[in-house]
């Protein structure tokens, strides 16, 4: 019994290795596989992704005066959960524009519809456009231009 267990943790390692080499090649700071019934995540640098997510989050509570009054008044309800989150699908860098130096794909304000190009999310160097779900108003930008993105992570509320 002890034999397969080492064997399996032996391939469990080579496997870890393959991740991490890949990740190096390709510029990635984390990577999330699932293969049979067995489920990894390898992440290098971390703590420097979770540096860089906390300022963006307090960033987007703290400019809007009339909206910390309105979230007073109704209870506080997490992005994730609201209605018309518009959540990523994987991980990777949420990009809000096609391109440095032109306009974002939408901006707060914005009329959008179904199927539109919100932003884009880079996942191991293929972009993914991320379509609207429904038509709409952009509320709310929850992620910076160049932002590292979890998978089920809020990017926008459409409402």
């Amino acid at each position: 019994m002890s034999e397969k267990k080492n064997e399996t943790i032996e391939i469990e390692a080579a496997w870890i290795r393959q991740l991490a080499a890949l990740m190096q090649e390709e510029g990635l700071t984390e990577i999330e596989l699932e293969k049979a019934n067995v489920r990894l995540r390898v992440s290098r640098g971390a703590q420097a992704i979770a540096a860089q997510v906390a300022p963006a989050a307090a960033a987007s509570a703290g400019p809007a005066p009339a909206a910390m009054a309105s979230a007073e008044a109704a209870p506080a309800r997490p992005a994730a959960e609201h209605p018309g989150a518009v959540v990523s699908p994987m991980v990777g860098t949420a990009y809000l524009k096609p391109a440095p130096d032109a306009q974002p794909f939408v901006k707060v304000g914005d009329r959008v519809a179904a199927g539109q190009t919100l932003m884009i999310v880079e996942a191991m160097k293929t972009m993914n456009p991320i379509a609207s779900p429904r038509d709409g108003v952009v509320k709310e930008i929850l992620v910076k231009d160049a932002q590292p993105v979890e998978f089920g992570e809020p990017l926008m509320i459409v409402e």
